[in-house]
């Protein structure tokens, strides 16, 4: 089956499957553990115009069904990325997305400008919805008129793909996916991990350096697949989906709900091949449920489309 994803701006992906921005490093990391040319694409750690040095330690903390970090967007900025990381990137068969981070309009912008100025970027991906740090980052990503205005300076430097990552920390997703539509996105790719915090309780305080930290994995799932769901009704652009994704049906929900393509993440801390064993799987999946290719997996669980709801059901009674 082919598998293969056409996406705004003529990004070609070979199948729906992208590592998820601050779960896959900037690729050399899993090179040995992982056939990166299977995957559709990498989005790499986070870039900033200067180095970060992110949050204090203790940075990670294990939750029943997920993980709380507070990395703080650590990072060696987007000009050693260039110089150290590309060139192993440019090697590698894959699409290779660059995810973009500031404190202010301005230093996206800057990162945009550098990364256009370079081969072997496929797509940007514009984080405005991290909630490790405390300027910018997710402050973007809460205020429509603030998220567009990112988007607007990033769009001005840039003719690549560009996806804007929104967050499940606001009342309004939706509002924010079409600010950035309306600004110029190409893409949106939804969730961010969501606000939350551990008590270390043998030492009485908070368990994480920074007190909060975002929470990914299995648990944020139904949340995420409902924040897909209500945006891909309302946007034109795809939606890339990510959020508590550990497997082949867990992708093929995400697709139903309305997403083009998706991210995959916490689970490759457990089991780095596990995208490669869904990409595997994905065709005989999608062939059992009745369906001829990807794209009509696409949004079948959307309004209007109970038939494909309704062999599902039937499938599984």
């Amino acid at each position: 089956m082919n598998l293969a994803v056409s996406l705004p701006r003529g990004l070609k992906l070979k199948n729906p499957i992208i590592a998820a921005s601050g779960t896959f490093g900037f690729g050399p990391e899993y090179a040995s553990f992982v056939d990166m040319s299977v995957l559709g694409g990498i989005s790499v750690k986070g870039l900033s115009p200067d180095p970060w040095p992110g949050n204090p330690p203790p940075r990670v903390w294990e939750t029943p069904m997920g993980i709380l970090n507070s990395i703080g967007l650590q990072n060696h900025g987007v000009e050693v990325f260039c110089q150290q990381d590309l060139p192993f990137l440019r090697e590698t068969d894959t699409r290779v997305v660059a995810n973009i981070i500031g404190h202010t309009v301005d230093e996206y912008r800057q990162v945009a400008a550098r990364l256009s100025r370079e081969p072997g970027i496929d797509a940007l991906e514009v984080n405005i919805s991290c909630p490790n740090i405390k300027e910018g980052g997710m402050s973007f990503g809460q205020n429509p008129d603030q998220a567009a205005q990112v988007m607007a300076a990033v769009r001005f430097e840039t003719d690549l793909p560009v996806m804007v990552k929104i967050s499940p920390n606001t009342t309004y997703p939706v509002e924010i996916a079409e600010a950035v539509e309306d600004a110029g996105a190409d893409m949106i790719s939804a969730i961010n991990t969501l606000v939350g915090m551990a008590i270390d309780v043998k030492h009485r305080r908070p368990a994480l350096g920074g007190v909060t930290g975002g929470l990914s994995g299995p648990a944020i799932k139904p949340i995420a697949l409902r924040i897909v769901y209500e945006v891909a009704q309302t946007v034109k652009i795809p939606v890339v989906g990510m959020g508590g994704i550990s497997s082949t049906m867990d992708v093929v929900e995400f697709l139903m709900a309305g997403a083009a393509a998706v991210m995959v993440g916490t689970i490759t801390f457990q089991y780095p091949r596990r995208m490669q064993e869904i990409v595997a799987e994905l065709p005989e999946v999608i062939t059992e449920l009745g369906f001829d290719c990807l794209q009509d997996v696409v949004g079948s669980a959307l309004p209007g489309r109970s038939n494909a709801s309704s062999m599902m059901e039937a499938e599984y009674e």
